[in-house]
């Protein structure tokens, strides 16, 4: 097994990149959709429907598969042999940014859940937590190239 995984280690990486770009694409694009609709979309018709189309196929067929297949690629990357270094910081500092990402998706899941209720946050709400996904970003991108 470990053999097949550093076969197809370059394979795997290049997954990894595409289905993160893809996901991170989707953490930055769902909660600026979120401010318009918090702003724009409060009455029921048009643009409201609008934006539920959006974020409904932003989350399902672009954002979860990202993050599923980022995270399956990511999982054999750090088990083919020799790529990470359990003694040191990074590895573990990634992990806790990405975990956190994680629970970013799963809050924006539940914030569209909100607005379809009519109970989202307020437009200005949303525009601070658009930040959250660039700052674990550099989190992660800081990890992985610098190794602190």
């Amino acid at each position: 097994m470990t053999d097949l995984l550093s076969l197809a280690y370059p394979w795997v990486k290049s997954l990894h990149v595409m289905a993160v770009i893809s996901w991170m694409a989707g953490l930055f694009y769902l909660p600026r959709l979120f401010v318009y609709h918090a702003e724009r979309g409060q009455a029921a018709g048009e643009p409201a429907g609008s934006f539920q189309v959006m974020e409904d196929k932003l989350l399902r067929v672009i954002m979860n598969p990202a993050m599923i297949v980022t995270w399956l690629a990511g999982l054999a990357l750090v088990l083919t042999p020799g790529i990470v270094d359990w003694g040191a910081i990074w590895p573990w500092s990634k992990a806790a940014a990405v975990l956190a990402m994680t629970w970013f998706h799963m809050w924006l899941a539940a914030q569209r859940r909100a607005l379809l209720r009519g109970q989202g946050l307020s437009g200005r709400h949303y525009r601070m937590m658009n930040e959250v996904p660039t700052l674990l970003m550099v989190v992660i991108v800081l990890s992985v190239i610098v190794r602190f």
